[in-house]
C-alpha cells in the first residue's frame, strides 16, 4: 500500500536539493499497488521516499512487487527525541537508523556481549582475509526474515545477536506484521523457526525479534563503525529479492551521509548518519549485515539510492546505505531488555537554510527540479539563491529544552555540533542522534552574521510524544 508523506501541522517540509526517487532495500510480497516514484525505498516495500529509502524484502515462494509506504520528511530536530528529523534507507522491509552508545548507562549485561563466541565454519577453507573466508565465517550469523501481515507480506534480513535467537533487523522489515501477523526466520543451515517482536524503534529504523525454540546459533561478531575509513573494503550479506545467503562486496564510499526515510506516527523524522557503500544492496537486504574484512558487523544494511523504476522493483546502482552499528548499540540493548528506547534531543525544530524563503518566493509552475520554474534565470526572484547554504536554521525552540537553556533562539543557523559540520536539517538531526541523552556537546551557530559556540547537555526523549 502507498502512503502519502505526513508533515507536522504548521510545519513546512525542509527544502531538498535532490528530488529523484530512491529505492529501499526490502522486497515486497506478491500483492500491492504500483510503486511510487520516490528514489529511496525501504526493505520489503515498493514505495519510496525523496532521498533515501530502505531496501524491500520479498516473499519466500512467490516473488512479486509490493508497494512501500512513502515516508514524509519532518521539519523537526531533537536528537532522537522531540522535534527531530531522520533519514533512513534500508534493505529488506525498510530503512535503518543510527545511534551512538558511547554513554549507555545501562547496568545490565549487553546483548552484544559474547558475540561471535559460538558456532564453527564447516565449509572448505578459504584464503585468510579473502571475501570467501569472511563469507564462510559470517553467513551462519545472518538470517532471512519472512513477514506476513493482515494485508501484505514481504521478506528481509537479520543479524543473530545471541545463541538463543535474539536477532537484530530493521523496523521497516517487521512492521508489516502489525499486531496479528506472523514472522518466520530462515537460518543458513536450512532450518527455520517462528519469531516474535521483542522491541521496535521507528526513529532508528531498528527492531529486535526472538526466534522461538532455538539454541546453539552463531552470534555475529560486533565491530567498531567509528573506525571505518573511506575506501575500506566491506561485505554486505542478506536476502535481496528473497534470495537468502547472498554475499556482495565493495568499499566504504562515504561516511556520515545523512539519510532521511520519513517520519514515525508522531511525525518525528527517521534520519541517520549512514555508511555509504558500493557493495550491491537490493530490496530484501534490509536488516542484513555490513561487515569489515575481519568479519565484524559495522553496519545494518538499510536503504539504497535508485534512479527509480516503473512497474518493477528498482535495484542497486552502487549507492547503498547502512546504519553504523555504534549508533544503535544502546537502543538495541534497551529493546533486547524489554525497555522503551530513548534518544538524545536538542528540543528544537529546524529546516534547511533559506527553505522558507524559497517556498514563499519560487513560482508553482514549471519543472519541479528547476527552483525558478520556466522563468529565465536572470528573472529569478530577488534574494533567492538556486544553491543551498550549509547549516540548519532553527525554526522553533521548545520551552525548557536543552537548546533554550543554552541560549539558542529561532533564526539561529547551527553549523557545527562537536567536530561534525552541519550541512542541513537532516545532517543536524542525524548528528544529534548519534549521541546519548546526558552527553555534553559543543554547538556552533551564527546569529546576525556573528559566530557563537555554546556547550549543551542533551535532553532525553523519554516519555515524550515528540522528539
Amino acid at each position: 500500500m502507498t502512503h502519502e508523506p505526513e508533515h507536522p501541522a504548521g510545519e513546512s517540509e525542509p527544502t531538498q536539493q535532490f528530488t529523484q526517487p530512491i529505492n529501499t532495500g526490502g522486497y515486497p510480497g506478491p500483492t500491492g499497488p504500483p510503486p511510487s516514484s520516490n528514489p529511496w525505498l525501504f526493505g520489503d516495500q515498493g514505495a519510496t521516499t525523496p532521498l533515501e529509502q530502505p531496501a524491500q524484502p520479498a516473499p519466500a515462494e512467490q516473488p512479486g512487487r509490493r508497494n512501500e509506504r512513502r515516508r514524509g520528511r519532518a521539519g523537526v530536530v531533537g536528537g532522537l527525541a522531540a522535534l527531530a528529523l531522520v533519514v533512513g534507507g534500508g534493505a529488506g522491509y525498510g530503512g535503518a537508523a543510527l545511534w551512538n552508545d558511547t554513554h549507555d548507562d545501562s547496568t545490565t549485561s549487553s546483548v552484544f556481549s559474547g558475540s561471535g563466541s559460538s558456532g564453527t565454519t564447516t565449509a572448505t577453507k578459504a584464503p585468510t582475509g579473502s571475501v570467501q573466508a569472511v563469507a564462510q565465517s559470517v553467513l551462519p550469523s545472518v538470517v532471512k526474515i519472512e513477514v506476513a501481515g493482515p494485508q501484505e507480506s514481504g521478506s528481509g534480513s537479520g543479524i543473530i545477536l545471541t545463541s538463543d535467537g535474539t536477532i537484530l533487523t530493521n523496523n521497516h522489515v517487521v512492521e508489516v506484521a502489525g499486531d496479528s501477523g506472523k514472522i518466520r526466520v530462515d537460518f543458513n543451515d536450512g532450518s527455520s523457526a517462528s519469531a516474535t517482536i521483542v522491541g521496535t524503534d521507528p526513529l532508528t529504523d531498528t527492531a529486535v525479534i526472538k526466534a522461538e525454540g532455538v539454541s546453539n546459533l552463531k552470534p555475529a561478531t560486533i565491530g567498531d563503525s567509528s573506525a571505518l575509513a573511506v575506501g575500506q573494503s566491506v561485505i554486505a550479506i542478506g536476502s535481496p529479492f528473497g534470495l537468502d545467503s547472498t554475499v556482495t562486496s565493495g568499499i566504504v564510499s562515504a561516511l556520515d551521509r545523512p539519510v532521511n526515510v520519513g517520519v514515525d506516527a508522531s511525525n518525528n523524522a527517521t534520519v541517520y548518519p549512514a555508511i555509504q557503500t558500493d557493495a550491491a544492496i537490493n530490496p530484501g537486504n534490509s536488516g542484513g549485515a555490513l561487515v569489515d574484512m575481519d568479519g565484524k558487523v559495522v553496519g545494518i544494511n538499510a536503504s539504497i539510492r535508485s534512479t527509480g523504476s516503473v512497474g518493477g522493483e528498482a535495484g542497486s546502482i552502487g549507492l547503498g546505505f547502512a546504519i553504523p552499528i555504534n549508533e544503535v548499540k544502546a537502543v538495541v540493548d534497551q529493546m533486547a531488555k524489554g525497555e522503551t528506547p530513548t534518544h538524545a534531543k536538542l528540543g528544537i525544530s529546524v529546516q534547511d537554510v533559506g527553505a522558507s524563503q524559497q517556498s514563499q518566493q519560487q513560482p508553482d509552475q514549471g519543472d519541479p527540479l528547476d527552483p525558478f520554474g520556466q522563468q529565465d534565470p536572470q528573472q529569478q526572484p530577488d534574494n533567492v539563491s538556486p544553491f543551498s547554504s550549509n547549516g540548519a536554521e532553527v525554526r522553533e525552540v521548545g520551552d525548557g529544552s536543552a537548546a533554550e537553556q543554552a541560549g539558542i533562539k529561532a533564526g539561529d543557523v547551527i553549523t557545527k555540533v562537536g567536530d561534525h559540520l552541519i550541512v542541513g536539517s537532516d545532517s543536524l538531526v542525524a548528528t544529534v542522534r548519534s549521541y546519548r541523552p546526558g552527553d555534553k556537546v559543543s554547538v556552533t551557530y551564527t546569529r546576525d552574521g556573528k559566530e557563537h559556540s555554546v556547550d549543551v547537555t542533551l535532553d532525553s526523549d523519554a516519555g515524550s510524544a515528540k522528539s
